[in-house]
């Protein structure tokens, strides 16, 4: 009985330390490393926020609704949600979006709001090789939790952030001077250029290298603000059965690089589609290391699209419990059985 009470009781503490680690880990990623955007495996869902470029890429407005749970093991450590709408106006042969992307981290330790609003012109070389040019202009905002963060002078050796009493030990650290809440305008823009089957795309997001700091503590050393991010794309969409103008059966290659300061990350993977449903893998890289396969299963009806996806984590952090996505769009010439489009993005429609 005492050796299990003991077992008990050491089982515990570790417990406790771990919750403590993973809190001081997430308090040193907020606070000093430089920020890297969200990311959604489901990218081909969230066109805009791959590239302004597809802002208007229907005729007919559409909304996108985009969800991700990352690592729901640690407490939801990181959940993104947005919200998008854009259209194409062919009278000014543009596209205009806006979105609502939110970002929380520890379950609102850190929290990012960013508003965007996107613009992009279509350019027509000749029938079969397109181009758009996009840009867009954003307004982001950050709250970090102090009262929850738990610093080094909190931990005691025997009981660790929370004493006997139940309260927690107190800490010298101070709020920095310019407060908890910091918010900076976000310049972006990018380009596709593209014809039926192939496309290639170019992004480029902070060129104006924001300034978004709570500490003025900026590990990249050649940015003075946000490090620019940089967004290479391409894929082909090789059609087996087409319906007037509009792909039915067909298969959707894509890869896509992405590089933020030290942080660099590659897709590669492919969607096939079967009429009303599709399903693909993925495999994604970061920085050196294998970091997950992706499993997507998507059905289509009438002018609604919905798709979930899991992230199977393949680094060390394979215990997190990988990442749920849920993208649900609703495009309103969805329902047309034939199509004037001459490009291969049925993907992100």
């Amino acid at each position: 009985m005492v050796a299990c009470r003991q077992y008990a009781e050491v089982n515990e503490l570790l417990n406790s330390v771990k919750k403590i680690v993973i809190c001081i880990w997430m308090s040193l990623k907020v606070l000093c490393l430089s920020a890297q955007d969200p990311q959604f495996s489901q990218f081909y869902a969230a066109p805009l926020n791959l590239n302004p470029a597809f802002a208007g890429n229907t005729e007919a407005p559409k909304i996108g609704l985009n969800y991700r749970n990352q690592w729901p093991s640690i407490s939801q450590a990181y959940v993104t949600y947005m919200a998008s709408y854009d259209q194409f106006l062919p009278y000014i042969n543009s596209g205009i979006g806006f979105s609502v992307l939110a970002d929380d981290a520890g379950r609102g330790l850190y929290r990012t709001v960013n508003f965007n609003a996107y613009y992009s012109y279509k350019v027509i070389f000749e029938d079969d090789l397109q181009m758009r040019l996009g840009v867009h202009a954003g307004y982001i905002s950050s709250r970090v939790a102090w009262s929850r963060l738990v610093f080094l002078d909190q931990l005691d050796p025997e009981f660790g952030a929370i004493s006997p009493g139940g309260l927690p030990y107190p800490t010298n650290e101070v709020p920095p001077e310019t407060g908890t809440n910091v918010s900076a305008m976000d310049i972006s823009a990018g380009f596709l250029v593209f014809n039926r089957t192939f496309y290639a795309g170019l992004a480029l997001k902070h060129l104006n290298s924001p300034e978004f700091s709570f500490l003025n503590v900026n590990p990249d050393l050649t940015n003075n603000g946000l490090p620019i991010g940089i967004s290479l794309h391409t894929g082909a969409e090789l059609d087996f059965i087409r319906l007037g103008s509009l792909g039915q059966v067909y298969l959707a290659p894509n890869a896509q690089f992405v590089k933020q300061g030290e942080f660099m990350q590659l897709n590669i993977g492919t969607i096939f589609r079967y009429y009303k449903v599709g399903t693909g893998v993925w495999y994604r890289h970061a920085n050196t290391n294998p970091d997950a396969l992706i499993f997507l299963i998507e059905g289509r009806h009438d002018i609604y699209r919905i798709g979930y996806s899991y992230d199977m984590t393949l680094s060390s952090l394979n215990g997190t419990g990988g990442a749920h996505e849920i993208s649900f769009i609703v495009n309103f010439e969805g329902g047309k059985k034939e199509s004037r489009y001459n490009d291969c993005f049925n993907l992100f429609r």
